[in-house]
């Protein structure tokens, strides 16, 4: 309360209604799973103390490929393997999803590519000089081409360059080749002999080196960057500019390679080891140029799901992802194609992980591959759980990667439909509701799917909680399933574990102003006029059934939902209510004869 020591006219700002609650986002998506590059899933401290980096929110295909990479084969223990992962990517948003969270896995014999550039003892060697890619994974396998760049010098550029700056010029004979020299202090010495060899008479020809730096992974992703300096005080230092760690978060994620440059090489020990005798021209011009191959990066085995504090782990990616709470929906596009102990390990993980505290989700699960009917009921049949949604069987798509005249590279793919059903929910959010089911929806990218689910199939299927992706002659294919994978009979529907889930997370993020004030009538009158009013906004928008308010939802918090002990407790209780809508799954016509007569 206010003190009023002094007489005068106060006025003051005051609030006559109750606290308003903002309805959660529903169409957030997280993905785990094995990518070409990208930052690798850890829960530990980065070298500098800071914890891990959170896995990146991607809005668009190409910033997911910027980031982790495209859709080539991953060669996960040796052998090529479909990059699921990438490809659900691409379908998440073909589907009309909109935001998704990535979170790499990477486990096994990892390695991060890297070249060598002249002569070191170890890699902590004060005169090393290495070129590395950034993050671990077989695209990291590419080239770093560099050019040298000139300007034209004066007296007065010589006089204000920086010392250690490189410069190539003919010295005092104009006949000479060009040599190379080095500012020492404020002296021109000759890289060769160090003797004073630029003469004071003004009449030099030469030109200051700076670099042209190109860098081309294994998928072909190709950066350039021009004006990179040798000279460690400039502001373009190129172990600044291009270094291991990036100058911001945002070049530490999508530049393809760093240079790893020891305090004790100078710049012209760096240009040497840069530009080594017998170098590699290729197509650049001025023949000064080189090229460093990388070499030994590898994206590891078929990951499992581990421990959290393992890097690279599904435990690890899932701990990552607890932390962000506007996740709605979450899956792991891919590992049902593993073998079945690290099938079974993270599917369970995954329910593990929706099953949380507070961890307001679904997960959207596959079965595996090339299942009849019966073997997908069995997969159903291994789990329980409402905050789960199983689909059956696989999407075929045409391969975005072949190519005219390339027999070697599958014109179609069989992808788990995951992908596709994470951009659908998104999609029948945006259009229309969560609290309608993402189902007799368009799965738009597919060609076919992997099994022809007939009617018949469909009623195997369909009891036991698996949703089916079926043909339909005319209206195309279609999601025509819309159960949860659990035994509760009063959460039967995806759309109604959904549905109360963003209830749940809506009120719970609303109404945190509550806390530690002070537990009586006012406050509970407040709470029950501030959910009240969240629950009238959605009877009117159509999501909860009843042809009143009072038929649609009723919520309580007074002495009849707290004893004399909750309130010494501190606990306030509030009950809520709400009569949710259940899909029109069987729509049923009853047809029968009248008999005719004058009287209509």
């Amino acid at each position: 309360m206010p003190e009023y020591l002094a007489p005068g006219v106060y006025v003051e700002e005051t609030s006559f209604r109750a606290k308003s609650i903002e309805g959660v986002g529903t169409s957030t998506t997280a993905f785990v799973g094995p990518t070409r590059k990208g930052p690798v899933a850890s829960t530990r401290r980065n070298a500098d103390g800071n914890p891990s980096a959170p896995p990146e929110l991607i809005t668009s295909f190409g910033d997911f490929v910027r980031t982790y990479g495209g859709l080539q084969d991953l060669p996960l223990g040796g052998s090529p393997t479909t990059n699921f992962l990438a490809h659900a990517v691409l379908n998440f948003f073909n589907e009309g999803g909109s935001r998704l969270y990535v979170a790499r896995v990477a486990s096994g014999a990892t390695a991060a590519a890297t070249a060598v550039v002249g002569t070191l003892a170890t890699p902590d060697d004060a005169e090393r000089v290495f070129i590395r890619a950034r993050f671990p994974g077989d695209s990291g396998n590419g080239r770093v081409t560099l050019r040298e760049i000139y300007t034209a010098a004066t007296r007065a550029t010589l006089d204000a360059a920086p010392e250690d700056t490189l410069l190539r010029a003919r010295g005092a004979v104009p006949a000479d080749p060009p040599r190379l020299y080095r500012k020492v202090g404020t002296e021109w010495r000759d890289a060769a002999s160090t003797a004073l060899a630029l003469p004071d008479g003004g009449n030099v020809v030469g030109n200051l080196i700076s670099l042209l730096v190109r860098t081309d992974d294994a998928d072909g992703e190709t950066e350039e960057y021009d004006e990179i300096s040798l000279v460690r005080s400039s502001p373009r230092y190129i172990g600044r500019v291009l270094g291991v760690r990036g100058l911001t978060r945002a070049d530490g994620l999508q530049r393809l390679f760093g240079f790893d440059i020891g305090n004790g090489v100078n710049a012209l020990e760096l240009h040497a080891g840069l530009f080594p005798a017998g170098r590699t021209t290729g197509d650049i011009v001025d023949g000064f140029g080189a090229v460093h191959t990388l070499a030994g990066g590898a994206s590891g085995g078929e990951p499992g799901v581990g421990v959290p504090t393992d890097d690279g782990t599904y435990a690890a990616a899932l701990e990552q992802l607890r932390g962000l709470e506007d996740i709605s929906i979450i899956a792991a596009p891919g590992h049902s194609s593993f073998s079945t102990t690290n099938y079974r390990a993270i599917q369970r993980a995954l329910l593990g992980h929706v099953a949380l505290p507070r961890a307001y989700r679904i997960a959207v699960l596959d079965t595996p591959p090339h299942l009849l009917p019966g073997e997908a009921r069995e997969e159903r049949a291994q789990i329980d759980s409402t905050r789960a949604a199983l689909y059956y069987p696989w999407v075929t798509v045409a391969n975005p990667l072949a190519r005219p005249g390339r027999e070697d590279i599958p014109k179609e793919l069989n992808l788990p439909p995951s992908g596709f059903l994470c951009g659908i929910y998104a999609r029948n959010d945006v259009e229309q509701t969560v609290a309608k089911a993402p189902a007799n929806e368009v799965v738009r990218g597919a060609l076919r799917f992997e099994s022809d689910v007939n009617f018949a199939q469909n009623q195997l299927l369909n009891p036991t909680g698996v949703n089916c992706l079926r043909y339909f002659p005319g209206r195309g294919f279609r999601v025509w399933g819309a159960r949860t994978a659990g035994s509760d009979p009063e959460i039967k529907y995806v759309n109604v574990r959904r549905y109360l889930l963003f209830l749940e997370a809506s009120v719970d993020r609303g109404t945190q102003w509550a806390v530690f004030e002070n537990n009586g009538p006012r406050l509970w009158t407040n709470i029950t006029e501030t959910v009240e009013a969240f629950l009238y906004n959605e009877w009117v928008s159509g999501n909860l059934l009843g042809g009143t308010p009072k038929e649609a939802f009723f919520v309580r918090c007074d002495r009849t939902t707290m004893t004399q002990n909750d309130l010494d407790n501190g606990r306030l209780i509030c009950l809520v209510g709400v009569a949710l809508l259940k899909p029109a799954e069987f729509v049923i016509f009853r047809i029968g004869q009248k008999t005719a007569d004058a009287r209509s």
